[in-house]
């Protein structure tokens, strides 16, 4: 993206997908009351609702109040459900091609005109209770939504920062969730009123739209990220096209179908509630929305709580942390559903929440619903900040389609499995294990979410780590990130400071630890070894070096060649020097970035002298206490023409205290 550009308030401008750091003030819902966020996000939430609004009512109309000889009521819900995500399949190349080529606050107000054309043609439908209509109407509310994925997840991070992608996408999750939750709630309410209830859901559909188009209006200029793109509109090409588009970043591609396993496990609970609730709790029609209530809850809530949890970051350690929290707790929900009191009758809500093992199944759904939230936002603002910007949208469109192919694949396995025999319990305890088992697969096929993992716990809970200055980390571009070498896990700690990843030089002897050397290995940290010692090894790790800073990324070194023997800041080593005149020698723009890991010494991982002898390092565990508070003072940036050994080492003691 283009270079800052920005007005005095800190929103960006039109010609930028960047932020001042002004704009990090407060927290995700400060965006609320911002242009470049507040407008978008209530037509998002509005059109939400508007979907579901619609189409709950519309089922509620099919299945209780008009007879249909050729829709029966048990097939309202999958064929009501099938049409309105057919368009994400044939429908969604397309639309991602629109979002990169066309100005998306114009999509974005074309979507809306479009939605209230629908919703003039459902309400004449509901009116004339026309179910050929109606069901064109979910096809075309279908393509609606098609239309607007790409728009919606591509135009996030063109208004909003690294530090603010979390925030914002939790917000997003956040608001669609309870926007469904709502919709569902008020369709429901709507059509059941006697005789009007027809009307009264077209009046309030053709109001939300309306309400949705006014609020577009001041959806601020967001321009096309590639408007020479020639437009492909063969679906089936260009839908092969996107995927293999996708397919290019390994990281984002995985993460592509780490969200769409996380669809498909979703779908799995909510096709299953009404069932759920009638046959295994023995509850009635409230039982099934109170189940659908505290889902949607405990989606928008975990969504939120990303941002605390990520420190304003794009966290993808909390991936891992979100998917062994949906296995432990869909697991537990099936023990706790054998553990039921019997029932001969349907249980109202009162009678359903008056037994105490009922909460222990609300609790259940409520956690696995809760960490799935935060399990898909980070992996949504990876995608966003991962992606090239002149194709972000048709990245997101290749979601869109896999999003689609996993939840169909959803309801053929769960319709195979249940009609084989296994209780709807059971499938819950399959998909949870099943979701263990991907998780493990992704997580060694992308080690960075198991290694962010790990730092994001090291970081929180093995210290109390305070970072001071992370925005002089830069969030794109080449940098070397130099800083002193305290203890054997200075390059986790960095980690965990730095919202991308970081290719380490490391002294050889550390690879022979005992599960750090493994982590390390992972990381793919670059092994080097002395001059003298081993020379080809040596040279090697700076050629190594030298390819990390080509392609664009953040290395990370320790200038003084090893860990501190006695806590003091040693001379630093000619290496640097070395690692920046090959950049320049290859025209690489790199900025070098000073860091001062504080406090660490005398740690668990640090050396320490204990009792006259060698400095020695994890030796008693607790010799510091738990939660040890540790820090990290970040420089700014310094011009690599300006770098010596000795005017860094002289930097990182300043940011010391020295």
């Amino acid at each position: 993206m283009s270079s800052p550009a920005t007005t005095s308030a800190g929103v960006p401008t039109a010609s930028t997908g960047h932020v001042s750091p002004s704009a990090h003030d407060g927290s995700q819902f400060a965006l609320l009351t911002q242009r470049r966020f507040g407008p978008f996000f209530w037509v998002q939430f509005f059109g939400a609702g508007n979907d579901n609004v619609f189409k709950f009512a519309f089922t509620v109309l099919v299945t209780y109040q008009l007879q249909v000889s050729w829709l029966p009521p048990a097939m309202a819900g999958l064929v009501i459900g099938a049409l309105f995500i057919f368009p994400y399949l044939i429908f969604s190349a397309t639309s991602g091609q629109l979002a990169d080529k066309y100005p998306k606050e114009v999509l974005i107000r074309f979507v809306k005109n479009l939605e209230i054309a629908i919703m003039l043609l459902a309400g004449w439908g509901f009116m004339q209770q026309n179910v050929p209509v109606l069901l064109g109407c979910v096809f075309l509310m279908g393509l609606h939504s098609t239309l607007f994925g790409p728009v919606k997840f591509a135009y996030l991070p063109q208004h909003l920062s690294e530090r603010e992608l979390t925030g914002g996408n939790g917000m997003v999750e956040m608001g669609t969730f309870v926007a469904i939750l709502l919709g569902n709630v008020a369709g429901g309410l709507l059509i059941a009123m006697p005789l009007v209830g027809p009307t009264y859901v077209a009046v309030a559909c053709l109001l939300l739209a309306v309400i949705g188009r006014a609020l577009a209006q001041a959806v601020p200029v967001s321009p096309a990220t590639d408007p020479q793109l020639q437009i492909n509109w063969n679906p089936v090409t260009e839908t092969w096209r996107n995927l293999k588009l996708a397919h290019g970043n390994t990281v984002v591609f995985r993460s592509l179908l780490g969200i769409s396993w996380m669809w498909f496990f979703g779908a799995v609970f909510l096709s299953q509630f009404p069932s759920f609730a009638r046959d295994v709790l023995h509850g009635n029609e409230q039982v099934a929305s109170l189940l659908l209530v505290v889902f949607s809850i405990g989606i928008g809530i975990g969504a939120l709580l990303c941002e605390m949890l990520s420190r304003r970051h794009v966290e993808i350690g909390l991936v891992p942390l979100g998917a062994i929290g949906m296995s432990v707790f869909s697991i537990d929900l099936y023990f706790a559903s054998h553990s039921l009191p019997p029932s001969t009758i349907a249980l109202t809500l009162g009678q359903f929440m008056a037994e105490a093992a009922h909460w222990r199944v609300l609790v259940d759904l409520a956690l696995l619903s809760l960490f799935a939230g935060i399990y898909s936002v980070p992996m949504y603002a990876l995608i966003q900040m991962r992606s090239q910007p002149t194709h972000r949208a048709r990245i997101i469109a290749a979601n869109n389609i896999l999003n689609a192919l996993f939840m169909i694949g959803s309801s053929v396995l769960a319709g195979a499995l249940l009609g084989a025999g296994v209780s709807i319990p059971q499938l819950f305890l399959l998909v949870g294990l099943a979701n263990a088992v991907v998780a493990f697969y992704i997580f060694m096929l992308v080690p960075e979410y198991l290694l962010r993992f790990v730092a994001w716990i090291a970081s929180r809970f093995v210290y109390r780590f305070d970072v001071k200055g992370d925005l002089n980390i830069p969030t794109e571009g080449a940098a070397v990130l130099a800083c002193n070498h305290v203890s054997f896990v200075d390059a986790v700690l960095l980690m965990a400071a730095s919202p991308r990843p970081i290719r380490f030089l490391m002294d050889h002897r550390i690879f022979k630890v005992p599960v750090l050397g493994g982590l390390f290995k992972l990381a793919k940290a670059i092994p080097v070894a002395p001059q003298k010692e081993d020379p080809a090894a040596y040279e090697a790790a700076f050629a190594a070096a030298a390819q990390v800073l080509r392609e664009g990324d953040l290395l990370g070194i320790f200038p003084e060649g090893g860990i501190t023997r006695d806590g003091t800041l040693q001379p630093f080593k000619g290496g640097i020097a070395k690692i920046l005149a090959q950049a320049q020698a290859d025209g690489v723009s790199v900025s070098v970035i000073p860091m001062a890991l504080t406090n660490l010494w005398g740690s668990y991982f640090s050396r320490v002298e204990l009792a006259g002898g060698e400095p020695t390092a994890m030796v008693k565990p607790f010799r510091r206490g738990v939660f040890s508070r540790v820090g990290l003072n970040v420089g700014e940036p310094v011009r690599v023409e300006a770098v010596t050994p000795e005017s860094l080492r002289e930097r990182v003691a300043g940011l010391l205290g020295y």
